[in-house]
């Protein structure tokens, strides 16, 4: 699945498409916040009223990411490649080591 790369490389890459202050801290928020709404639709599944915090924190995560992209000047890496979408919490995992 990773093509023969290791996670290293594709951190790498990920990381090189974002360099700008800005598009790094709406990623520092984002991505977080992407994750964190699907334990929230899970949740929402008992009580149905978190469905729509759910898809609050995914709309805001990826609009927050979107910003970033747009500051940057550049697409999303996983425009070029889906398997982005899988290295972004990686990176952030990375980031918050002070690896990425």
């Amino acid at each position: 699945m990773l093509g023969g790369r290791t996670w290293e490389s594709w951190i790498a890459e990920y990381a090189e498409g974002h360099q700008h202050p800005i598009n790094r801290l709406t990623h520092t928020f984002g991505i977080p916040i992407i994750i964190l709404s699907g334990p929230v639709a899970l949740a929402g599944f008992v009580w149905h009223r978190l469905w729509s915090l759910a898809l609050a924190l995914f709309v805001f995560g990826w609009i927050l990411q979107f910003i970033g992209h747009a500051v940057e000047g550049k697409p999303p890496e996983f425009f070029k490649d889906w398997r982005f979408l899988l290295v972004g919490s990686r990176w952030w995992a990375a980031k918050m080591r002070g690896k990425a």
